[in-house]
């Protein structure tokens, strides 16, 4: 990274992408008169014009000067301070910007400014840019997130494009300035998927789950959803365990989802369908032998629930007074309940913030829960003080968020299993074991609850896999009936989702699958450790993503449908070749281009084919949404294997 200094222009430069001029930004606006001074080594200020007055400087690290920070000082009290950062003002030789969502269900996806709409592309906590010419990329990203929620926009609306950084500061108090993250910029001419990890690994070397095994079980949602009852749940629990044990596969969890519960927000009431309660199935779980599970969403509080009825001054509410309505159903849709909108839990009411830290007690201490779905987990972080009133002013939206997520694991304790669905992804780490990574998967291969966002968004968010938590890329669908889904793209979907994910759950009824269904998910969830790790070697150039139709609904399309995914457990290895697209394929992969460094062995499991020489590079042709699920070994593998790496 090359920092230039020149008549008051400040400039940064790096080998692969130039970042350009760049100037102050505060509450989104670019201070476009700044005439920049060093006033030591390594430090850069200017004055800031009226009305603002007061100074904002750049510091970059002497020693590691792919780090800096950005701050203001001398910013008069009575300035309302939503957000400070800086702009890059010219950016060249940009082929495309990584695009990171905040939350599970908010995609992730590399867009290159000249096809897209013109406009501001906001992504959070981190981007990166990928060259036109050229090998590397450069990654742009902060090192904390437990304090402050951080965006990234691409602004391609004219030529040469601007990338605004800049750190929500949510109006807390300014007096004594105020200072950013420590900011990366890192030249990597590493695959795109490795220069991400430089970015993450710092990050990750001091947070919880280091040789943390993986979670393989049982989910209740996506087969029987709200629809749950006593009865039916000991139902599937008897045949997972039936099978678990017959099969030795290793199941760990069996989780109880939405639909015990009468209303959001009333956690500690029970439907009638589970007329003994809730401790005893969860202890008729254990001692089935699961890790017993629940699901709940915290921050979530019915419309007509008993909790909004008694307390209601315990939502958030906006600046005319109304509760704000995160979410809306005035239609059929409401989960088997009656509220029509959904609040927002204040915790930084001290009462409302002791009826959860009790909610999570009594789960915990008195119910028997040991593994924590926790849904909808960014309701508590979506709004700022310009929207939302909160009955504690001062904290950022991501220091509630966070004070929140640290009372649950504090609670439930650290042997406890705790999975974070919809939710941040970053502001998360070093609390949650698990994270979901994309949408609900649901019985399509298109549109919006579909597995296109699996396999869109667990590509790109792979890096983190193992690193800040343990990847979930959602439920695997396994049963023959009541989908829309063909038997080439169920038995994708699945190879897809157990080579990436460390999360292997299924909401079927395990004793009515078939024997190749069977097979199949003993192949992705019998190994219980799950200790292989899983590459993407040709992300961004095999990229498969998807956009929205005219409608605003989404639409596949490729640059190169094709996706392959190695997994390695440092002996054996696998490689899944998928094609996403929409018409057949022929690829041909050298190993080299695939981290592989020599000629192996090879069995086709889709094709259940042994080759007899050891192969220097894999050849496939595959139909729409087929995929072929290559073994490599140093010996010849005479056998189907049972099990992934």
């Amino acid at each position: 990274m090359n920092v230039a200094l020149r008549s008051g222009v400040l400039s940064i430069e790096t080998e692969f992408v130039g970042l350009g001029e760049l100037l102050p930004v505060i509450n989104g606006a670019r201070v476009e008169a700044a005439v920049w001074r060093a006033a030591r080594p390594g430090r850069y200020e200017c004055s800031l014009p009226t009305p603002l007055t007061g100074t904002f400087y750049v510091e970059i690290n002497q020693k590691y000067a792919d780090h800096l920070l950005y701050g203001l000082s001398g910013l008069p009290a009575e300035i309302v301070l939503d957000s400070f950062g800086i702009a890059f003002t010219w950016l060249t030789n940009l082929r495309a910007f990584l695009r990171m969502g905040y939350y599970s269900w908010d995609g992730a996806s590399y867009i290159e400014p000249e096809t897209a709409p013109p406009g501001l592309i906001q992504g959070y906590a981190l981007t990166q840019l990928l060259p036109r010419y050229g090998a590397g990329s450069v990654v742009i990203g902060f090192h904390r997130h437990d304090r402050f929620q951080h965006t990234l926009t691409l602004d391609n609306r004219q030529t040469p494009y601007t990338l605004l950084i800049e750190t929500l500061w949510d109006r807390k108090a300014h007096a004594d300035g105020c200072e950013s993250e420590q900011l990366d910029i890192i030249e990597s001419t590493n695959p795109y998927e490795h220069a991400l990890q430089e970015w993450a690994e710092p990050i990750g070397d001091d947070q919880r789950g280091e040789g943390f095994e993986g979670i393989s079980g049982w989910c209740s949602w996506y087969n029987l959803y709200a629809a749950i009852t006593e009865e039916n749940i000991l139902e599937h629990l008897r045949a997972a365990a039936e099978v678990n044990q017959r099969e030795h596969l290793n199941m760990r969890v069996f989780q109880i989802d939405d639909g015990f519960t009468p209303e959001m927000g009333d956690w500690l009431d029970v439907k009638p369908q589970f007329p003994r309660g809730m401790k005893p199935v969860l202890d008729d779980i254990r001692a089935a032998g699961f890790t017993p599970g629940l699901w709940i969403a915290p921050f979530m509080v019915g419309n007509r629930s008993k909790l909004y009825r008694d307390h209601p001054d315990w939502v958030v509410k906006d600046h005319d007074g109304q509760p704000i309505a995160h979410m809306q159903f005035y239609a059929e849709f409401r989960w088997h309940k009656r509220s029509e909108a959904y609040y927002i839990l204040d915790t930084t009411h001290p009462d409302a913030f002791a009826y959860l830290r009790e909610v999570f007690r009594v789960w915990r201490y008195e119910w028997g829960c040991e593994y924590f779905k926790t849904d909808f987990m960014h309701f508590g972080s979506e709004y700022g003080p310009d929207r939302a009133v909160w009955h504690t002013p001062g904290l950022t939206r991501i220091e509630i968020w966070r004070r929140t997520a640290e009372m649950i694991r504090e609670t439930i304790g650290e042997d406890a299993l705790w999975l974070g669905c919809g939710c941040p992804l970053f502001a998360s780490i070093g609390l949650v074991d698990a994270l979901r990574i994309g949408r609900d998967v649901g019985v399509e291969w298109r549109g919006d609850y579909s597995a296109q966002s699996m396999l869109r968004d667990s590509l790109l968010r792979n890096f983190a896999n193992g690193m800040f938590w343990r990847a979930d890329p959602d439920c695997i669908l396994l049963r023959d009936r009541f989908h829309n889904l063909s038997d080439i793209e169920v038995r994708s979907l699945a190879i897809y989702a157990g080579m990436a994910g460390q999360v292997i759950m299924t909401s079927d009824n395990l004793a009515e699958l078939s024997p190749e269904r069977l097979r199949l998910w003993k192949l992705i969830a019998q190994d219980a450790a799950f200790g292989a790790e899983c590459a993407y070697p040709l992300l961004g150039k095999s990229t498969f993503a998807y956009g929205t139709d005219a409608r605003g609904r989404p639409e596949g399309r490729a640059i190169d449908p094709v996706i392959v995914q190695v997994r390695s457990n440092g002996i054996d290895r696998a490689v899944f070749i998928l094609n996403a697209g929409e018409i057949s394929v022929e690829r041909v992969y050298p190993l080299a281009i695939l981290g592989i460094c020599l000629p192996l062995y090879a069995y086709d499991w889709t094709a259940d084919r042994a080759y007899p020489d050891p192969l220097d590079r894999l050849t496939v042709t595959l139909a729409p949404h087929d995929g072929a699920l290559i073994f490599l070994a140093n010996e010849p593998i005479r056998t189907a294997p049972e099990h992934l790496p």
